[in-house]
């Protein structure tokens, strides 16, 4: 890695202080976590740090990251992760995005493909393929904890928060993580609308992979980004709905592991 510095699980990208996961050796990954926030005891993130120098930051207003008055949209978080990828003073990196951070991903990669090995974007959300009445990503501010958590996991317990196990610093952070996430993706939802235009701008090789019992992001819709990327793969995780890295961490580590080596 180049000029960029992270310390004690900090990271200066220009004015903007982020919180950061960063583990292992190898290939670089930038890992650009969902909207639910960025746990660094998964155990997905120590797989791929196996394989991987993994670089995966808290966006700005998530986790422990700063949250410049300045930010307010998507295009806010692309700009500052290709800031990133430039101090990184790499070539040839993996970049993957995860729902929300799939998103973001697609986003840099439009603008920025010269500095790219691979894109690989699980259940990403960012486009609209539905008529302008209709919602392709269901409302989850708008639905209870319950219901959301019924349409992103295969298995009911899976993820289940006990809030009564949590610290006040974890509930603050839970808090502070799902405010964050309405002030970039509320208005318009979950979509920029001339992203889907610009998907073609993207000639490196891409992967897209989705959980089988995805209830947030169906076949369909991923099957549309898919189209959108000149080449791009889709490939379907079984026994995963919306979070096949907490799910199926083995399978879809593998599946990443084997695309990057292309």
């Amino acid at each position: 890695m180049g000029a960029c510095t992270i310390a004690d699980g900090r990271l200066l990208v220009g004015d903007v202080e982020l919180e950061v996961f960063h583990q292992g050796a190898g290939h670089a990954l930038l890992l650009l976590h969902g909207g639910q926030g960025l746990d660094h005891k998964a155990p997905f993130l120590r797989m791929l740090a196996r394989d991987f120098e993994v670089i995966a930051p808290s966006h700005p207003g998530f986790g422990r990251s700063d949250l410049p008055g300045r930010f307010d949209s998507v295009d806010d978080l692309a700009y500052l992760y290709l800031d990133l990828i430039e101090q990184l003073e790499v070539r040839g990196l993996v970049l993957a995005g995860f729902s929300f951070g799939g998103w973001i991903a697609a986003e840099v990669a439009i603008r920025c493909a010269h500095r790219l090995d691979r894109l690989i974007l699980v259940s990403p959300v960012g486009i609209k393929i539905g008529a302008r009445e209709t919602r392709d990503i269901p409302d989850i501010f708008a639905l209870s904890p319950e219901q959301v958590h019924k349409l992103a996991f295969h298995t009911p317990v899976t993820g289940a928060a006990d809030y009564s196990s949590l610290t006040d610093d974890e509930l603050r952070i839970m808090v502070r993580n799902r405010e964050t996430l309405a002030l970039y993706t509320w208005e318009p939802y979950m979509h920029n609308p001339k992203l889907r235009y610009r998907l073609r701008r993207i000639r490196i090789p891409t992967l897209i992979m989705r959980g089988a019992s995805d209830g947030i992001v169906s076949q369909a819709y991923a099957e549309s980004y898919a189209a959108l990327i000149p080449g791009a793969r889709l490939e379907v995780i079984p026994a995963a709905a919306h979070f096949p890295q907490i799910e199926q961490p083995e399978a879809l580590v593998k599946r990443l592991i084997e695309f990057a080596r292309g």
